[in-house]
């Protein structure tokens, strides 16, 4: 017989013996009875996370009295704080300093973070859901609520305020609130989600009728198709077939030319699909050959007339509709009147690009479009802008720029500008943004926000110095559309750069032009925090090291008095009719003082403080007087002497002549 495979391993195969799998023997148990003590899972792991290397375990602080616990929250707001001054609008930065302050359970001072990040971007609606959050979770409801009532008052249009607000109402058992608050919300005509909401909520507690009453005001706000259905649909649910039938009938009667009539009508019970979009699209077809003849220039019935055909989908018929509407061109040279045919060219544009996808067509609409603008009287930024990215996405770096070049030559405008300069950043175009730059701020040598982002090009280069001309040249301009963002922006580059002399001498300039509280209160928290680098901090020995900081801290508090001290003279005597100003810069003073600590001395502030006087004072209309109203006066300690003097030097008089008559 031949060989095998399993039979001669000299013809390079393995014999079965060599691939056997050889388990190891089971272990055999010879004691089976339950150990007297039990080792649970919990007790393993407990020792085994004891057995870990010191090195990798994370290092924890331990804080053994009340100064060392004062010192570390110091530190951790100091640290804050210095990171907002340099990141102000990054919403992450805010959020975690509230909630460390949460962690310290100093709820006062994490409320005081949430509102100085609502003054930042009060339009961040994260912010206000995570503030009202941790009002909710540590039981502050009346907190809670005044955070929610703000939140949906500013930001209406944000349907998730509006969503979390009347969730914590309905869990505290608040039925009536949570109703009124749904109330409000409606004023705003929300979406049909939130309409829908509404009436889910009404549902739940068995309340038909008000469930009926908000459907009647939903299909008023939102007349489709849809609306009806979930109407009808409702009434079918609760047996009220007569009412159902009639939501059908009603809104056949309103909504037989709606796009979406069809499922109006197959929900019915009426025709076939293909029969009724036929006689719906001919209707409609017809109505709008009628309105377009009657008013060419009405071009809201164009663009419904478009929207027809589109949804038909017969290429032809919408290029020749399109080419009706945009034949009718206004009467008149003023922009309030091309505003809404322009929308006609610009849609056929992305038509012919998105839909039909025909580049060439789609090039010579945005070409004879912008040919037929009359650049010298107004132009449209927009126009200019969707056919360079138009020429973009076709990969024509020419042409975009091109067109960009034509669209600030004949009709500069910031938005084009912004874009242009966009475009050649990422394109790595240096010199081609300068040039932009320098266009733009001839053309606008009041806008501060070109000057500002012009001076932050050069600074994301290195270019310091260059930095420093152009804000140098924009504070130097006879007239500035927002001069407070332009200094501020000045002040941050040079406390960037650590070129605190500079930073100090630019407050001195901007204390020139302006003595506004603000600038006042900035300058001496820059004082406050300006701690200069010591070239000598790394030979120092550690005491030494030490002592040379609280040198330091020693001196920024003496700079930052002498801030407060000559903003309070100024306020004193230069404008003593600003007593409220007056008063908040004495508090943010007190708040320094007490943020140095042992270093501090609040007394210095305290004498200085108003006493608070609730005063009425007479409403004046053209009418004449209308009643009084209520304000808080302030009474300086300086009013107070004055004023006692004054009484005393009456009483004398009084005394005087009440002796001179006993005389007689």
């Amino acid at each position: 017989m031949g060989a095998t495979k399993d039979s001669d391993p000299s013809l390079g195969y393995l014999t079965r013996k060599e691939t056997e799998v050889k388990l190891p023997r089971p272990t055999r148990v010879k004691n089976k009875t339950p150990a007297p003590i039990q080792i649970t899972a919990e007790q393993i792991l407990r020792e085994a996370r004891e057995r870990q290397e010191a090195e990798i375990r994370p290092p924890k602080q331990k804080i053994t009295d009340v100064t060392e616990l004062n010192d570390y929250r110091l530190r951790k707001r100091k640290e804050f704080e210095d990171l907002i001054r340099r990141v102000r609008w990054n919403t992450s930065v805010w959020i975690k300093y509230a909630q460390w302050e949460e962690s310290q359970k100093d709820f006062n001072r994490a409320r005081s973070v949430w509102e100085r990040a609502l003054e930042v971007d009060y339009r961040n609606h994260t912010l206000w859901l995570k503030y009202a959050e941790v009002e909710m979770k540590n039981k502050f409801i009346n907190h809670a609520r005044n955070v929610w009532d703000r939140a949906v008052t500013l930001l209406p249009r944000v349907d998730q305020l509006w969503y979390k607000y009347i969730h914590m109402e309905e869990i505290l058992g608040n039925v009536a609130g949570a109703r009124q608050i749904f109330e409000r919300w409606m004023t705003w005509q929300p979406d049909q989600q939130g309409w829908l909401s509404y009436i889910k909520f009404e549902l739940r507690y068995n309340e038909i009728e008000r469930a009926r009453a908000i459907f009647e005001r939903f299909v008023l706000c939102h007349p489709k198709v849809t609306a009806w259905i979930r109407f009808a649909k409702f009434e079918m649910k609760n047996g009220e077939i007569g009412r159902a039938r009639n939501c059908y009938e009603r809104a056949v009667d309103k909504l037989a030319d709606d796009e979406e009539a069809e499922q109006l009508f197959v929900a019915c019970g009426y025709g076939d699909k293909e029969g009724i979009e036929d006689a719906i699209v001919g209707k409609r077809r017809f109505q709008y050959e009628d309105e377009v003849k009657k008013n060419p220039l009405n071009y809201d019935s164009w663009f419904d007339y478009i929207r027809l055909e589109e949804s038909v989908g017969n290429k032809n018929r919408v290029r020749e509709v399109y080419e009706r509407a945009i034949a009718n061109v206004p009467p008149a040279e003023e922009k309030r009147y091309w505003q809404r045919y322009i929308y006609l060219w610009i849609n056929y544009a992305l038509y012919e690009e998105l839909d039909a996808q025909d580049m060439e067509r789609t090039r010579e609409v945005y070409r004879e479009c912008l040919k037929l603008i009359p650049h010298e009287k107004f132009s449209f930024a927009k126009i200019w802008l969707l056919a360079a990215q138009f020429e973009i996405r076709q990969l024509n770096l020419k042409g975009a720029r091109l067109i960009l070049g034509n669209a600030v030559g004949k009709a500069p405008k910031d938005k084009i500008f912004k874009k242009y300069i966009e475009i050649e950043l990422q394109l790595g175009n240096i010199d081609r943004c300068r040039k932009l730059y320098e266009k733009y701020l001839e053309w606008a040598p009041e806008n501060c926000y070109a000057w500002s982002k012009y001076a932050e090009l050069e600074r994301s280069l290195s270019e310091t110095e260059r930095a420093r001309s152009i804000f140098e040249l924009a504070i130097a301009q006879p007239a500035l559309d927002m001069p407070e963002l332009l200094w501020k922006a000045y002040i941050d580059f040079e406390m960037s750069e650590n070129e605190f002399q500079r930073t100090r001498e630019l407050y001195e300039r901007l204390l020139d032009r302006t003595k506004h509280l603000k600038v006042w209160i900035s300058f001496a928290k820059f004082e406050a925090s300006a701690m200069e680098d010591d070239e000598r901090g790394s030979d120092l020995p550690e005491d030494d090291v030490q002592e040379c900081l609280l040198d330091q801290k020693k001196l920024c508090l003496q700079r930052a008095r002498r801030v407060f001290e000559r903003a309070v003279n100024y306020f004193r005597t230069s404008a003593p009719e600003l007593k409220e100003e007056r008063a908040m810069l004495l508090d943010e003073w007190l708040n320094m003082e007490s943020s140095f600590d042992e270093l501090g001395d609040v007394s210095l502030v305290r004498v200085k403080l108003p006493k608070k006087l609730k005063r009425r004072r007479q409403i004046e209309t053209e009418d004449g007087p209308a009643g009084y109203e209520e304000y808080i006066d302030y009474l300086f300690p300086e009013e107070t002497q004055t004023t006692n003097l004054k009484i005393l030097e009456a009483a004398y008089k009084w005394k005087k002549q009440k002796v001179g008559s006993d005389e007689d």
